[in-house]
Formats: C-alpha cells, structure tokens, sequence
C-alpha cells in the first residue's frame, strides 16, 4: 500500500485522512506546523470567532454531532468537534505536531518532504491539505512598527489579552469584524473600525438549540441548510432573481438596524452583491450605532506610537490595534517550495493564478493531490461538502493507482485545461468579476478561489473517477 502524507490538520486533512483510513490504508500520516491540531478553529480565538454556515451543515456527512449547543456553532464547539473527529476516526494519532512543512521535491517515484528542523520524510502519495485561509495577511503601513500598544492579527488573538476599558482599533470590517466588534464595543472605551468597503449583510437565524432538540438537530435541519446554500448560490450570478432578492434583504436589514442616514450611506455597498463576501450578523449594525464605537471610512496615512492618522490628517488614539485584514488566499502553498516533474517550480507553474483538474490535481506533479485547491472555496453553503468530495475522488484515484499496479497519477493537460474553460467561462458570468476581492489573484486578475455554482454540481462531477482524464504510469 502506498505511503501517504498530508500536510495539516483541519477539516481537510481530517477528511481525506479519514477516508483512507476507512477504506483500508494504514500508512497515513499527518504534519501539523502548529504544536495541536485543529487549522484555522484552533487559530481563531477572537472574540465572537464562529461560522456563518450552520452547525449541522458545518459537520461531516459521516460524523453527525447531538452536542451542538446552537446553530451556528461558535469556535470553541466547531473546535472541540472536529478534535473529536480526528481521534475517533485514528486521524489525531497519525499526526506529527510542531512540524511544519518547507518543501517537497519529486524524486521521479516519489515524494521527498523537507521539515524546518532539517529532518526529511518520504511518501509515495502527497496531500496538501493548508486550506486557502492559514496565512494571516497584514498590510504595509508606514509606522507600524513604532507603534506602542498590542497590536496583532486577528488570528494571532493573545491568549488572555484583556482590552476591557482600552482604546481598540479595528483595521478591516470584513467577516472578522463584524463578529468582533460586538464584543469588543460594551467592554472598550472606544472601538474606532477602519472600513475600506461596506459589506452586504444578511440577518443570522441563529439561536440555542433546546437540550431535547439537539439529538435530532442534524438529521432535521442538515437537507434544509443543504438546499438552501444552493439557493443562496443562485444569489452569486450577476442580475439573477435570488441576487435581487437577496440585495433586498440585505438593504432591508441594513434600514431597520441603523436610523442615521449618515452612518447607513457609510455601510451601503455600490457594487453587485455576491461580489465580495456575504456576512451574516443580527448585532454589528447595533454595535456600530453605540455611542463609543467609531466607523472611519478615509484611508490610513500612518499608524503613530500612540495611535492611527488617516490620510486626511484625523488622528485617533489607540491603546490596541487588531488587523482584521484577511488571509494570503491566493498564496497556495505559500512557504512550502514544491518542486515536481523536471524541476518544475509549482509556483513559478501558477505564475497567473493557480489552477488544478478538479481543484484536486496538477499536471506535471505526480501523486500530488490538493484538498481546498484552486476554484474550489464557495461563496455560499459548507464548505465541509466540497471537501468530502475532493476526499472521495482523491482514494477513488489512488485506489485505481493501486489496482492496476501503476505507480504514479497525474491529471492530463488536456483534461486540466478543460476544467480551466469550463470553470472560468462560467466564472465570467458571476458577480466576482465585477470588482476586486480576495477571490482573484492580485497579477492576472483570474478568480482562483471560488467555484461557481453550488456544492451538488461539484459532488456528482467528482463522484466517479474519470481515468481517461488521467495518466498513471508503473
């Protein structure tokens, strides 16, 4: 049986290491950089850090939970189960921790994987599984480093950190933020937020989930969330029904939370909904409207020892400053150099904008599979969905790698570029090509994170392996 290795050790890892686990391989192991498993729910520690998509959607098809208190799971609960997960499915001890991954060079029958302590391992199949959101992201400002208080990345959050009656600024009013700023506004003196672009925000049907009704909270609520996150995906193509409909809820929500018109003009969006992130929140319109919160749209000149100055000359003081800024998503892999047929460099490969068959594979490096690859993220529904089908497709191909005797798999070129065609054409028709976002790769502009559509379309083309679509050599 093949030597299979997976770099990381959230739900992704967790679902492909699962399901070769069950279908029989014993040689799987995992690397983890950090010193406990767990992926972007052990990082986020902010305050109000949970999932806009619904508990019992956010789960694993095979690992239902009865414990989810409410639904929408915050981040200790989503923590505590995916950890779970991972040691009832033998997925927590297969995984080596305080080891990460700097590089992986293809030997011609397998892969060499480079360790930062300078140790080395050899596997026959390659996973990564690093996600699209692991690298904090942390714009350039002229005085940063001057600055005299705390100040840090959201996913950086100091264990402990104690900002009751401080000065708190909030750089980026995106996901982040409109889950923090409610529970930083009753507890700061002041929270100034810097908002560069509003966000459409759609009300969260959230509550506790009653003890008697928790048991049954999967098996009822899982359909339902599934059909409607492919509802809300209708909501991403351009001038559709579902985005009027949607445009209007959100304009809606916006009018009955905020009385100021100033302060509502301030958070009304101009470009096409679906374009950017879709937040969900019932308390970061209230919390904004509190007298000691603060929302400043101009542009930040400089950040001072004591404080921030906008591009106009305002200057406000800061005793703490949170960069809700974001992820590298297009840095695929960033920091690991990997290096594949003939010496093919695999980021010098995705120069404009990464790209793979499937979001899984890449011609020109062998056994190389990736879980949340290029166009595979979602603007809409679980992404726990699309990473059980990569899962799925990934064993279904070393299974036929194994059954006939071949030693290596690698998507085709003409098949890769097929994918490509059929994806960006029908990528070219969403609301994400109507604005600049996190969705498209910064130098040729190409949307490489999301998939347009919703998860079902995804699920039945990768639920039978294609192998014509593939070269397996022995």
């Amino acid at each position: 049986m093949p030597r299979i290795g997976i770099i990381g050790s959230g739900f992704g890892a967790t679902a492909v290491a699962a399901e070769f686990l069950r279908h029989g391989y014993s040689d799987v192991r995992l690397w983890e950089r950090s010193a406990a498993i767990g992926g972007v729910w052990r990082d986020n520690i902010y305050p109000g850090a949970a999932c806009d998509v619904p508990s019992p959607f956010y789960s694993f098809s095979f690992a239902p939970s009865k414990l989810w208190p409410r639904r929408y799971a915050e981040q200790p609960d989503i923590l505590a189960y995916l950890r779970a997960v991972a040691h009832r499915e033998g997925v927590a001890s297969r995984t080596r921790l305080s080891t990460e991954v700097r590089g992986a060079q293809w030997s011609g029958t397998a892969w060499n994987v480079r360790f930062a302590d300078g140790t080395h391992e050899e596997v026959d199949v390659l996973i990564s599984a690093v996600g699209q959101l692991s690298n904090p992201a942390i714009p350039a400002i002229p005085g940063a480093e001057s600055f005299q208080g705390p100040a840090f990345h959201s996913a950086q959050w100091p264990a402990g950190l104690d900002l009751t009656g401080r000065r708190v600024s909030v750089i980026g009013a995106a996901a982040t933020a409109v889950q923090a700023v409610p529970q930083l506004a009753p507890i700061a003196e002041r929270v100034t937020l810097y908002q560069r672009t509003p966000n459409y925000i759609w009300p969260k049907p959230d509550g506790r989930y009653p003890l008697w009704y928790r048991p049954f909270a999967a098996r009822i609520e899982r359909p339902f969330f599934q059909w409607l996150g492919e509802q809300f995906s209708r909501a991403l193509e351009d001038g559709s029904f579902a985005a009027r409909v949607s445009r209007s809820v959100t304009r809606f929500h916006l009018r009955r939370q905020v009385a100021d018109p100033a302060l509502r003009a301030a958070l009304t969006p101009d470009y096409p909904i679906g374009c950017r992130r879709i937040l969900f929140s019932n308390n970061f319109y209230p919390a904004l409207c509190r007298e000691n919160v603060d929302l400043v749209t101009e542009g930040i000149a400089r950040i001072r020892p004591d404080g921030i100055e906008t591009i106009e000359g305002a200057f406000h003081h800061a005793d703490a400053i949170v960069y809700a800024t974001g992820f590298d998503a297009q840095g695929f892999l960033r920091g690991i150099i990997v290096t594949g047929s003939d010496g093919v460099d695999l980021h010098q490969h995705w120069a404009q904008g990464a790209r793979a068959h499937l979001g899984i594979y890449v011609p020109g490096f062998p056994n190389l599979l990736l879980s949340y690859g290029p166009n595979t993220n979602l603007g809409g529904s679980s992404i726990i969905r699309m990473l059980e089908a990569q899962a799925s497709h990934m064993r279904q191909s070393v299974d036929y790698m194994v059954s006939t005797g071949a030693k290596t798999l690698e998507a085709t070129e003409s098949a890769e570029q097929a994918w490509d065609n059929a994806v960006q054409g029908a990528l070219s028709t969403s609301a994400w090509t109507r604005c600049d976002s996190w969705y498209r790769d910064p130098g040729s502009g190409r949307i490489t994170s999301n998939w347009p559509g919703g998860t079902t379309s995804y699920v039945e083309r990768t639920r039978v392996l294609e192998p014509s679509e593939f070269t397996f050599g022995r």
